[in-house]
């Protein structure tokens, strides 16, 4: 038998709240991983795992798991249906080092989906390194969520414009523009770095200014641009089956 928790003010229950927002996170130096396939995912990922809390139904997939309500449980959770398991997650270092392949930059790209979505395609392109300017939160829910346990098996580099570029100096810069040549004819080298800009106002020009090469995917007239998430989508894979051989 197990003890179920159901009160809302009890002192863990009250931090798992608390670190839907940015600043206790930071301040907790800990995140959110909501779902059972999710949860199950970043345990086995190897990533640092400091709580799980879930309904009783859910109690026989964890050891050591503490067991709520339901009503408790949806005051934790930031899904509009939960499966009745959350975990708190240490973050992981997100120091701004040079990568060790192909990699990807995100400048100041604002919606949650849009990051989650492009973390989740370049874990499955094979783009383990992602560098963020000033962009949403990698860490929150919703990112989270929408990355599909992509940010477990890839490296966050946070930082600010000079940080991203002096840690990629020397790798070449592939920027996203309308005005680009053909993506699917280009050859890119080796090692490189695909840029992605704001959903609105494209890539900074201090990145297009260092740029190497610009790139755009062809559409018809009627079609004025994709979304964030699905020209990043198309770019690294058209990219990374144009690669030279090393």
């Amino acid at each position: 038998m197990f003890m179920v928790i159901t009160s809302k003010s009890n002192p863990l229950i009250k931090k798992i709240a608390s670190l839907s927002e940015k600043k206790y996170r930071k301040l907790c130096g800990e995140y959110l991983v909501e779902g059972l396939k999710p949860v199950r995912e970043c345990i086995a990922s190897g990533g640092e795992v400091t709580s799980v809390i879930c309904t009783e139904e859910n109690a026989q997939f964890f050891a050591n798991a503490v067991v709520v309500s339901r009503e408790v449980f949806s005051y934790i959770s930031s899904e509009k249906t939960p499966q009745g398991v959350i975990a708190s997650v240490k973050l992981p270092q997100t120091s701004v080092e040079p990568p060790e392949g192909r990699c990807i930059l995100l400048d100041r790209l604002q919606d949650p989906g849009n990051v989650g979505t492009i973390i989740r395609t370049a874990n499955a392109a094979g783009y383990e390194d992602i560098y963020l300017i000033n962009c949403a939160d990698p860490f929150s829910p919703k990112v989270v969520r929408a990355s599909m346990s992509g940010i477990f098996f890839v490296k966050i580099h946070e930082g600010d414009t000079q940080e991203v570029l002096s840690a990629l100096e020397g790798v070449p810069l592939i920027t996203a523009d309308m005005q680009g040549e053909d993506i699917f004819s280009f050859v890119p080298p080796a090692k490189f770095c695909l840029c992605i800009g704001n959903e609105g106002s494209g890539l900074s020009e201090k990145i297009v200014s260092v740029g190497s090469h610009t790139v755009s995917i062809p559409m018809r007239a009627s079609c004025e641009s994709l979304n964030a998430a699905i020209s990043a989508a198309i770019a690294m894979y058209a990219l990374k089956n144009n690669m030279k051989e090393d």
